[in-house]
C-alpha cells in the first residue's frame, strides 16, 4: 500500500518534515515549464525594478506634458486644493476644474487661475453626496469635456476622541474622505480607460499609516482611503495609459489643522501647502505611485514594521504627537 503521497506505507507515520519535503518534490516535478520559467525570472525582475528605481533618482525623468490635460481638483477652493490648482496651471495644464462646497473660495481661486491665462471653471459639489457627484460629473463632461487627471483632495476632520465625537460628524468624515473617492473615481475612471489616458491622484496623509489620538475620524478615513488607492493601483496594472499617485504628507500648515502642535516644531516643521502641491504635480508628471512628504516619513514607516508597541508609544510621547490634537481648533 501507499500513503497517498506516492510513498510506500509500512504502517508507520512519516515525520511532518518528510511529508512536507515529499509534497514539495512532487509539486516541483508536476510544475510545467512556463511556471518554472516564471519562478526563475521573478528574482531577475525584482533586481531590474530596484535598479530602475535607483536610476530614476540619479537620472532626469521624462515628464508628462500637461498641455492637453483637463484637471479636476476636489476641495479646490482653499488649502492644499487651491495650491494644487495654481500649480497645475503654472505647469501648463490645459484646463483646471474646481469642485467644492464654498462658492466664495472656489470663485476667488478660479479668477486667480484665469488671470494666469489658464481656462478654469468651478462647480459646487459635495463629494460625500453620491447623487450630486454623478450629476455634476455629467454636467462637467457636457460643458468642459473629459477629465484626464482626477485629484481627490477634499477632506474634513472632526478632531475629537471617539467618545467625544458626534455620530453625524463621524459619518460626515467617512462620507467625504473615503466614500467620496469611490464616487468621483467611478464617475471619471471609465472614460479614462476608454481613452487609455488618465491619472487618479489621492491627497492622503501619513496619519493613514501612523494614527494619533484625537483625530480618530480622520485617521480611520485616511487609512481606508489608502487601502482604496492601493487596491485601485493594482487593479489598473493591465490598463495602459491610466496611472495613480498617492500622496502622504506630514502635518501641513493649513487652516484645516490649525492649532495642532508637535513638540519640536523646528525639527518637525509643518509642510507648506505650496510645497505639497508642487511635489504632487511633479509626482504626477513623473508617474510616481507613492509620495511621502517629507522623505523622513519613510523612517517612521520602517520603524513601525518592527518596533514593539511600547517603543512606538514612547516615540509618540517624545515627539508630541500623543498630545498634538489637544490644542486643535481647525476647520471641520
Amino acid at each position: 500500500m501507499e500513503s497517498g503521497l506516492g510513498v510506500p506505507s509500512l504502517g508507520l507515520e512519516l515525520p511532518p518534515f518528510l511529508i512536507a519535503l515529499n509534497l514539495l518534490v512532487t509539486r516541483t516535478c508536476k510544475m510545467d515549464w512556463r511556471s518554472l520559467g516564471s519562478a526563475l525570472l521573478f528574482p531577475v525582475q525584482m533586481l531590474y525594478y530596484l535598479l530602475k528605481a535607483g536610476a530614476r533618482l540619479l537620472l532626469p525623468t521624462r515628464l508628462r506634458d500637461l498641455s492637453a490635460d483637463v484637471v479636476l481638483i476636489t476641495g479646490g477652493g482653499r488649502g492644499i486644493g487651491r495650491h494644487l490648482a495654481l500649480e497645475f496651471a503654472k505647469q501648463g495644464a490645459k484646463k483646471v476644474i474646481l469642485w467644492g462646497r464654498t462658492e466664495k473660495c472656489l470663485k476667488e481661486t478660479c479668477e486667480t487661475i484665469r488671470g494666469m491665462g489658464t481656462e478654469c471653471n468651478y462647480f459646487l459639489c459635495d463629494v460625500g453626496n453620491r447623487e450630486e457627484v454623478y450629476q455634476q460629473a455629467k454636467v462637467l463632461r457636457e460643458k468642459v469635456g473629459d477629465v484626464t487627471i482626477l485629484v481627490n483632495n477634499a477632506a474634513v476632520v472632526h478632531g475629537r476622541s471617539l467618545m467625544d465625537s458626534d455620530d453625524d460628524a463621524l459619518l460626515k468624515t467617512q462620507h467625504i474622505n473615503t466614500l467620496g473617492q469611490f464616487w468621483t473615481t467611478k464617475a471619471f475612471l471609465p472614460r479614462m480607460l476608454e481613452l487609455q489616458n488618465g491619472h487618479v491622484v489621492c491627497i492622503n496623509s501619513v496619519l493613514s499609516l501612523s494614527a494619533i489620538p484625537g483625530a480618530i475620524d480622520y485617521c480611520t478615513s485616511k487609512a481606508a482611503s489608502f487601502a482604496f488607492m492601493e487596491s485601485l493601483t493594482l487593479g489598473l496594472l493591465s490598463c495602459p495609459g491610466v496611472s495613480t499617485t498617492t500622496v502622504l504628507p506630514f502635518h501641513t500648515n493649513t487652516e484645516m489643522f490649525q492649532g495642532m502642535k508637535v513638540r519640536f516644531p523646528n525639527l518637525f516643521p509643518p509642510l507648506k501647502p505650496e510645497t505639497v502641491a508642487r511635489r504632487t504635480v511633479e509626482a504626477v508628471r513623473t508617474n510616481t505611485a507613492i509620495l511621502y512628504l517629507p522623505w523622513t516619513m519613510h523612517v517612521l514607516i520602517f520603524l513601525k514594521s518592527f518596533l514593539p508597541q511600547q517603543a512606538l508609544e514612547e516615540i509618540h510621547k517624545f515627539s508630541g504627537s500623543y498630545t498634538a490634537m489637544n490644542t486643535f481648533k481647525g476647520r471641520t
